[in-house]
């Protein structure tokens, strides 16, 4: 009888248990049968399953008709050609990027120069500078909970690879640049990962730190100082992995063989700045973007996430797709290069270089669409700004309008088109978000939309994230 009554508790509790697992939307044996029912079961079916079970997708996936074509490599509009940089496994795109656009303005005015600036030496900086960015914000929002979406912004994030041109921008005119041949990479700068989980983790410890000191209310002074020795430690990590900065240096500009074609001099990376680039950055240009899902022609604004606590916050503009083309085609002309930003996982065929809607067809692989326009893709973060490369060549029809791009990337010159990636119109509208472009092709429509008051956004928003 015992046994009876146990057995109906228990199935009496396994049917409650049953209704609360799938009354709130779970999936019940009932929706289980309907999708089972609705599954194919032709012989079509069993092939393209064993098949994508062995084999990659985008092998399955791809049109062999649209491989076959041979890519017209021929540009109306082309900058000066220089040679391909490679980040390795690291996310400093944007640095390789935007050092990439400087070093083209300085050979417009020294034509025979060939030259190419250290990453190695600004990410030192660039890494040192974001600590101090993550400590300061801590101490900013230190009497708010530790759960605050602020808070929790500095803590899931204290430091990284990413970023965009502001950083460039700040970076470089403050520490000024030396020549990659003076302070060559590392192999961490190269392989950053470990060591950036390293500082990331004694980061996080320091910022709890500072946030004990500030709900103890001990004095700012006490505070600073504090988050100075702090930052030493810092320093230190970066130098035993990185290579401490140069300060002085003697050198002399060589041509594209490598002959010397002045006499060595002594430098300062700053003094070198002045040489190669000579003003401030900042002020020179815009920052442009598209982002279908906002109004068109107002500017953004991204508060704290940029590389330095007293420097640029992330700023843009932004446009049509048609305007910013327009920019870009402007720029060409006049051969300068321009920092730019893409979705580039999006379609790419990485072995051919080629970035096209028709490279792929995942549709009809699983029976089905991808339906989303560029604005959702966006806000469901299925696509948004991931990688930085260098806007380089344009090919324009009778009438002006593009009918293909061309990017200088930081892969190696090894990858894609002799390390360059050739984009189709249509990609290019679809998955590219961000150009930097000089203030002097811009119309004073768009130089007025850009100085009008910024709309701040938050950082964690889709498109905000840092180019790596």
């Amino acid at each position: 009888m015992k046994r009876i009554a146990i057995y109906v508790i228990c199935s009496a509790f396994a049917l409650i248990s049953a209704q609360a697992q799938t009354k709130s939307g779970g999936i019940s044996p009932e929706m289980l049968q309907e999708m089972q029912k609705n599954q194919k079961s032709c012989e079509k079916e069993k092939v393209l399953a064993n098949a994508i079970a062995g084999l990659s997708i985008d092998a399955l996936a791809k049109n062999y008709q649209t491989a076959a074509k041979p890519i017209d490599t021929h540009f109306s509009v082309e900058t000066r050609k220089q040679s391909i940089t490679d980040q390795k496994s690291s996310g400093r795109c944007w640095m390789f990027s935007g050092l990439n656009v400087l070093r083209s303005n300085y050979t417009l005015k020294a034509d025979s120069v060939a030259i190419e600036f250290s990453q190695a030496y600004l990410f030192f900086w660039d890494q040192l500078e974001k600590a101090n960015l993550m400590l300061q914000g801590v101490i900013d929002t230190g009497k708010k909970p530790i759960d605050d979406q602020r808070v929790r912004f500095f803590f899931k994030s204290p430091i990284g690879d990413g970023g965009t041109f502001c950083g460039v921008a700040d970076l470089a005119p403050k520490y000024g640049l030396v020549p990659s041949d003076v302070q060559p990479e590392t192999f961490t700068s190269e392989n950053t990962s470990k060591a950036r989980s390293l500082v990331a983790s004694k980061l996080r410890e320091y910022g709890l730190q500072l946030r004990d000191m500030v709900a103890k209310k001990q004095s700012a002074a006490a505070i600073q100082k504090e988050k100075t020795q702090m930052l030493a430690q810092i320093y230190r990590m970066l130098k035993m992995t990185l290579g401490e900065p140069v300060q002085k240096f003697t050198y002399a500009f060589k041509d594209k063989n490598g002959k010397a074609i002045t006499e060595p001099k002594e430098y300062t990376p700053l003094s070198f700045y002045q040489e190669v680039v000579g003003d401030p950055l900042n002020g020179t240009f815009i920052m442009v973007m598209n982002d279908p899902r906002r109004e068109y022609f107002k500017t953004y604004e991204v508060e704290y996430d940029r590389h330095v606590y007293d420097g640029t916050n992330w700023r843009y503009l932004n446009l049509p797709m048609e305007e910013i083309e327009q920019l870009a085609i402007a720029s060409l002309k006049d051969g300068r290069k321009m920092y730019s930003s893409y979705d580039v996982g999006k379609l790419l065929d990485r072995k051919r270089g080629y970035a096209s809607l028709e490279n792929f067809d995942y549709g009809s692989l699983f029976g089905t669409t991808f339906g989303m326009d560029k604005a959702q893709r966006i806000s469901t973060f299925d696509s948004g700004s991931t990688h930085a490369m260098t806007l380089t060549a344009v090919d324009l029809d009778a009438n002006g309008k593009p009918l293909k791009w061309k990017v200088e990337n930081s892969w190696g010159a090894a990858s894609g088109q002799q390390g360059c990636i050739i984009m189709t119109p249509e990609w290019f509208r679809e998955y590219m978000f961000r150009l930097v472009v000089n203030k002097k092709y811009c119309s004073d429509r768009i130089l007025k939309a850009y100085e009008s008051e910024p709309v701040m956004v938050m950082p964690e928003d889709p498109l905000f994230l840092p180019d790596e």
